[in-house]
């Protein structure tokens, strides 16, 4: 990831932190804020598919956000200090989890549509879509994801061997 031209290129970067099934993010969280780029993470609503990308001050500032009940890090819903990226200059790239993948791009999440719904929004944003790449496992390659019509594809997939 760290090595790859779009991530290079980028100031403004998403990214999810990760569960322990996931593609682990802390090094590559802390390369962001080593090379002055500006972090953003997500802050799921529950009972909703709304998903906001808020900025990070610093690597350590993880450790003063609160747990939710699926166990992820996250602002808590009172932390109105934080710059979500939509509010200001957008984003440059989305660093994205997910269950599975196809080589099209098709991205299989956890069911509530949340960064397909923040994709939407980031394509209203003056500064368009971000470039987005998803993080897996080489096993979490298949032949086939099943879409539905408001699915947004992946632009590329990172894996082992890739």
């Amino acid at each position: 990831v760290i090595g790859h031209p779009k991530y290079q290129d980028s100031k403004r970067i998403a990214i999810f932190l990760s569960m322990p099934d996931e593609i682990q993010t802390e090094e590559i969280i802390k390369d962001i804020f080593k090379q002055g780029k500006e972090c953003f993470i997500p802050r799921y609503k529950p009972q909703s598919n709304h998903m906001d990308m808020l900025k990070l001050s610093s690597a350590e500032d993880i450790s003063s956000l609160t747990l939710t009940s699926w166990n992820i890090l996250q602002p808590s819903d009172d932390d109105s200090a934080r710059e979500e990226a939509l509010a200001g200059g957008g984003l440059d790239l989305i660093l994205m989890p997910g269950l599975g993948f196809d080589k099209k791009g098709n991205r299989l999440g956890r069911g509530k549509g949340y960064y397909d719904t923040y994709l939407e929004r980031c394509m209203k944003h003056p500064s368009g879509k971000p470039y987005t790449i998803a993080l897996a496992f080489r096993e979490q390659i298949c032949e086939l994801v099943p879409v539905a019509e408001n699915d947004v594809q992946v632009d590329e997939i990172l894996y082992e061997d890739s």
